[in-house]
């Protein structure tokens, strides 16, 4: 499992140097790294924080914990491991059950703890999710549910737009096309004017793309846009990996990885190599101050990734 962990961590990551942190590390289940503080961002939402992925704390993607009038709907459950204290902490503020489960996406650090759940629970993703969840053999990434483990596969899928519930406790589910993965899911809670980003805002920073699974350089900040243009009266972004965050800073990262692209669309027509733009990328002037943790090597993996999709 460590091997597993760590290696699979550094094809999603791409050129960030965690491969060689990951030889030090635990796999990153409780007790062998911290466990994280319930945060309340509103009366009936709270999120487990999953750390950075470049740190000892790193637990796997944010937990959403959304107290509903019918129970309880989580959104992702972290790596495989973490069920049981999703629980105790979904106890240490509701005594409502767990009635379902949403995975923003299938990769291992957010879906790994599915089956850890009564399968009682309606499990939820993009039909394309539960496509890469399926898969046989698994991408090293995944979350892959075969065999005994199948009944843990999501229940419900949708293709664009997906409503669960009515009134306060309505949830409204979009997939506005690839960007992270090709399964991708905003989760919205219209009367909490909420949404869960999963890794399509990760934090601020350039993102870490699964090419291999429908991921997309090119198009990626084509697709935050849809989302900022679509999604309606909403204030709070509970981001994959990093803080809460305000709608302000989604629409920033959609231009900015819209930049992102047009850099890379120039750079390939004037020749230039993808380490030489990676070098050279600064976030925009007219986003100076936006706080963008730019590392050179992701940079690079992302144009690499987008001039093999530019014809």
């Amino acid at each position: 499992m460590l091997n597993r962990t760590w290696t699979a961590l550094a094809l999603v990551i791409g050129g960030v140097a965690i491969a060689a942190l990951g030889a030090q590390q635990p796999t990153p289940t409780p007790g062998k790294v911290p466990i994280p503080d319930l945060a309340k961002v509103r009366d009936n939402f709270y999120v487990l924080g999953g750390g950075d992925p470049r740190t000892k704390e790193f637990s796997g993607g944010n937990t959403g914990i959304f107290i509903a009038e019918r129970g309880v709907v989580l959104v992702d459950t972290k790596f495989a491991g973490w069920g049981r204290v999703i629980l105790d902490k979904v106890k240490a503020v509701t005594d409502k059950p767990v009635i379902a489960i949403i995975n923003t996406h299938a990769h291992f650090d957010h879906a790994g703890s599915n089956a850890e759940f009564p399968d009682s629970v309606n499990f939820v993703a993009h039909e394309n999710a539960k496509k890469y969840m399926m898969q046989s053999p698994c991408t090293p990434v995944m979350t892959c549910l075969s065999g005994a483990q199948a009944k843990f596969l999501p229940k419900q899928t949708y293709k664009d737009k997906l409503t669960l519930y009515s009134g306060k406790d309505q949830i409204d589910l979009y997939h506005f096309g690839p960007g992270h993965t090709a399964g991708d899911t905003f989760v919205v809670f219209p009367a909490l004017r909420l949404v869960q980003t999963g890794d399509m805002f990760q934090v601020k920073w350039l993102p870490f793309i699964d090419g291999g699974n429908g991921g997309t350089s090119l198009r990626f900040g084509e697709t935050l846009r849809k989302a900022v243009a679509g999604i309606k009266n909403v204030e709070t972004v509970v981001t994959g990996h990093g803080t809460v965050m305000t709608w302000n800073d989604l629409r920033e990262h959609a231009e900015i990885l819209s930049d992102f692209a047009e850099i890379g669309r120039a750079g390939k027509k004037a020749g230039r190599t993808p380490d030489e733009l990676a070098k050279s990328y600064k976030v925009p002037a007219h986003y100076a101050g936006s706080g963008y943790d730019i590392a050179v090597a992701t940079a690079k993996t992302n144009f690499e990734l987008l001039y093999k999709e530019l014809p």
